[in-house]
C-alpha cells in the first residue's frame, strides 16, 4: 500500500502562484511515477503532470511554461510550482502514484486525498 499527503492549494489572484506537496510513504519504492490530475466542478479528472523516477516529464499543454514539478526522490515527495495561474487553473489537485508514466488517470493506483485550488479573476 501506499499513502499519499498532499498540501499547499489555497486561494491566490490571477498571476499569482501556489506551490503543492505531495509525499508518498508505504511500501518500499524503486522505480515509480508520481503526477497531478485536476477536477474542476462538473468537469472529468484531467491530466496536469507526471515524472518518473527516471526524470521523465510529461506535461498538459494548457500548463507548460506555467507549472513545474519537481521531485525528491530520498523524501519520496513532488512538488509541484504553479505560476501564472489563471481562473481556469481552478479545481481540486490530485496527488497520483503508480509505476508507468500516462496521462489517464487508469494508469495510477494511488491517489492523494484532493487539495482545492481557486484562482479568482
Amino acid at each position: 500500500q501506499v499513502q499519499l499527503v498532499e498540501s499547499g492549494g489555497g486561494l491566490v489572484q490571477a498571476g499569482g502562484s501556489l506551490r503543492l506537496s505531495c509525499a508518498a510513504s508505504g511500501r518500499t519504492f524503486e522505480s515509480y511515477v508520481m503526477g497531478w490530475f485536476r477536477q474542476a466542478p462538473g468537469k472529468e479528472r484531467e491530466f496536469v503532470v507526471a515524472t518518473s523516477s527516471g526524470g521523465t516529464t510529461d506535461y498538459a499543454d494548457s500548463v507548460k511554461g506555467r507549472f513545474i514539478i519537481s521531485r525528491d526522490n530520498a523524501k519520496n515527495t513532488v512538488y509541484l510550482q504553479m505560476n501564472s495561474l489563471r481562473p481556469e487553473d481552478t479545481a481540486v489537485y490530485y496527488c497520483a502514484f503508480g509505476w508507468s508514466l500516462g496521462t489517464t488517470p487508469a494508469y495510477y493506483s494511488y491517489w492523494g486525498q484532493g487539495t482545492q485550488v481557486t484562482v479568482s479573476s
